[in-house]
């Protein structure tokens, strides 16, 4: 009997070392259930489970259903929550609005140059969170951002010419300056409640998104589309240190090769994705997507970079900001 009951407390030891090994993560999102974003967390969140055999389990929370991205930044830190992709919340910490610097980058190479592997940009961010108590396991390329109006454009390629339009801006500083120097006159208004103020005439568009982001929270009150490259959006898939240092070696191994992967193949979708998102705006809502011309967006780029660049390096500090610009070549 003894021997019985020494073999039946073995296997119950081993079952629970089992079920203690294995990790039921939650990550949360921005977009709804069905977006790009989403479906591409839920491929990587199966990929994730394969790779270390049931072992790691991520479940999606889309939305924002778990907090605003700001408070999810938070409670990963502490370890509240898992994991997140979503973009940098700057009021932990002000230097973070370097990852959406105004008109940092140009094109689609000079935002890899920047953002992908090896990047400057990536490379900083990365020193950040880990300020935080936070992993940065890969960069996700969104798209370059615009302005969306609800109201007919009114010299959208003339920066220097003010418009009277009024804008919902993210609560950032590099956002709201960039809105005043394009023309447009900012009022800086939480996420959940944009849609509403453009619905009920409060503003008349957004600055701080781009066609993907602006089809998928603010269609029915899109009526045109300004692709001006405002900013290169990006966001950043996190895990909190204490939710990562639960894994044993193999599966933290799994996971940030996939993530690797994951972010691998975003750079090769990202750019084509853009323009299908601009396309449907036009095609399925009849928005007008304004066709801007080289010599504009340059002019758009040179007057904030002229104007804006300096207050929000004095925000971010000086001197730590400038350093960073300058390994970009700016």
């Amino acid at each position: 009997m003894k021997h019985i009951l020494t073999s039946t407390a073995v296997a119950a030891l081993v079952a629970i070392g089992s079920f203690a090994s294995a990790a039921d993560l939650k990550m949360s999102h921005v977009r709804p259930q069905d977006a790009t974003i989403d479906k591409e967390l839920r491929a990587f969140s199966t990929t994730v489970a394969e790779a270390t055999g049931g072992d790691v389990t991520i479940n999606i929370f889309p939305a924002s259903a778990l907090g605003d991205y700001t408070t999810v930044q938070e409670r990963v830190s502490v370890g509240a929550v898992d994991m997140a992709t979503q973009p940098a919340a700057t009021g932990a910490d002000r230097r973070m609005q370097i990852s959406s610097f105004p008109f940092l980058a140009s094109n689609w190479d000079q935002a890899r140059a920047i953002y992908g592997p090896g990047g400057v940009v990536r490379d900083v961010m990365a020193e950040l969170y880990a300020e935080q108590d936070i992993t940065m396991l890969a960069a996700y390329p969104v798209y370059f951002g615009g302005i969306a109006l609800n109201t007919d454009p009114v010299n959208p390629g003339d920066p220097s010419q003010s418009n009277g339009i009024k804008v919902r801006v993210p609560g950032i500083k590099s956002f709201q300056l960039t809105g005043e120097a394009l023309g447009y006159i900012p009022s800086p208004i939480p996420f959940s409640e944009a849609f509403t103020a453009i619905q009920t005439g409060v503003v008349d568009g957004v600055i701080g998104s781009g066609a993907e982001g602006y089809y998928a929270s603010f269609r029915d009150v899109t009526k045109a589309y300004i692709p001006a490259n405002t900013h290169f959006e990006v966001w950043y898939m996190i895990i909190s240190n204490e939710s990562l240092a639960a894994l044993d070696a193999e599966d933290q191994a799994a996971l940030k090769t996939a993530a690797e992967a994951f972010e691998a193949t975003r750079w090769t979708v990202a750019e084509e994705d853009q323009g299908k998102w601009e396309q449907r705006l036009a095609d399925e809502l009849g928005a007008t997507v304004v066709d801007l011309t080289d010599e504009q967006l340059a002019a758009m780029a040179t007057k904030v970079r002229a104007e804006v660049w300096p207050q929000v390096l004095e925000d971010v500090g000086a001197d730590w900001g400038q350093a960073i610009l300058d390994k970009i070549g700016q």
